[in-house]
C-alpha cells in the first residue's frame, strides 16, 4: 500500500505543478488581457473626450447660429418696415409729380 501512496503523492505533485504552470500562464494571459482592455478603455475615454468636445464646439456654434439669426430677423423685420414707408413716400411723390404734370400740361392749353 506504500507504492500505492508513494504513486498517488506524485500523481498529486505532478498535478499541483501543472496546476501551478497553468495559474501562471492564465496570469500571463490574463495580465496581457488586461493590458489589452486597458489599451481599449483609454481609447474610448478619448474618443468620448474628443466626442465631448465636438459636442460642446457645436452647440457654442449653433448658439452663436440661432443669435445670429435673431439678430438678422429683427434687422430684417425693420428693413420691411422701412421699405413699407419708403413705398408710401414714393407714391406720395409720385402723385405730387402727376398732379404737377396735370397743371403742367392744364398751362398749356
Amino acid at each position: 500500500m506504500s507504492e500505492h501512496s508513494n504513486q498517488d503523492q506524485g500523481a498529486h505533485e505532478v498535478n499541483e505543478s501543472h496546476e501551478h504552470g497553468d495559474e501562471r500562464g492564465t496570469l500571463t494571459l490574463s495580465a496581457t488581457d488586461f493590458t489589452a482592455l486597458e489599451q481599449r478603455v483609454m481609447r474610448a475615454v478619448e474618443v468620448v473626450r474628443r466626442e465631448r468636445l465636438s459636442r460642446l464646439a457645436a452647440e457654442e456654434r449653433a448658439s452663436r447660429a440661432e443669435a445670429q439669426m435673431q439678430e438678422h430677423a429683427t434687422l430684417a423685420e425693420q428693413l420691411e418696415k422701412e421699405l413699407g414707408v419708403l413705398r408710401a413716400e414714393r407714391d406720395h411723390v409720385r402723385e405730387r409729380v402727376e398732379r404737377l404734370l396735370g397743371q403742367l400740361d392744364a398751362l398749356e392749353l
